[in-house]
């Protein structure tokens, strides 16, 4: 898979980060981060923005301002380049996720859990429209990375 070495580089995005801002809650799990960033870009970091939305998370400009305007070490949250220097970073973008499920986080799909799936409902289609259909592709995409991680976890917990 072309996206292996981000993917290695996005798993120690909630394990141990080089770096902590602020210490924030983290309810979305490693696995799914890696997810989201399938579905969103192939976990492609090369595309830096793509309409308005920027890094492997395409992470837009009023998430990042609803999520805290977080920015990268030795950045300030007023500077014309902290927005697109925090979604273009890994850690930092995947801290914006975070910040913004704390805030928008929901049972989007009414299964009475608040899980995965519905972050990725949330982050791809707003908190407002989450309970929404996600468009084929995202979804597709999204549902497959999910199951492959969840049979990856049973065989390895098996052996």
């Amino acid at each position: 898979m072309h996206s292996t070495h981000i993917v290695y580089f996005v798993l120690g995005l909630t394990v141990g980060g080089l770096w902590v801002q602020a210490e924030i809650q983290k309810p979305i799990t490693e696995q799914c981060l890696i997810c989201m960033c399938e579905a969103l870009s192939g976990c492609n970091a090369t595309a830096v923005c793509v309409n308005g939305a920027c890094g492997i998370f395409r992470i837009t400009w009023d998430q990042w301002v609803d999520s805290g305007r977080l920015t990268i070490p030795g950045d300030s949250p007023l500077t014309d380049s902290s927005f697109t220097n925090c979604a273009n970073d890994p850690y930092c973008a995947a801290d914006t996720l975070q910040s913004y499920m704390v805030k928008y986080g929901q049972d989007c799909n009414d299964d009475a859990k608040e899980d995965c799936y519905d972050y990725g409902a949330i982050h791809y289609m707003g908190p407002f429209n989450c309970k929404a259909d996600m468009p084929y592709t995202y979804e597709s995409i999204f549902r497959r990375c999910l199951r492959n991680a969840m049979r990856d976890d049973k065989r390895q917990k098996s052996s």
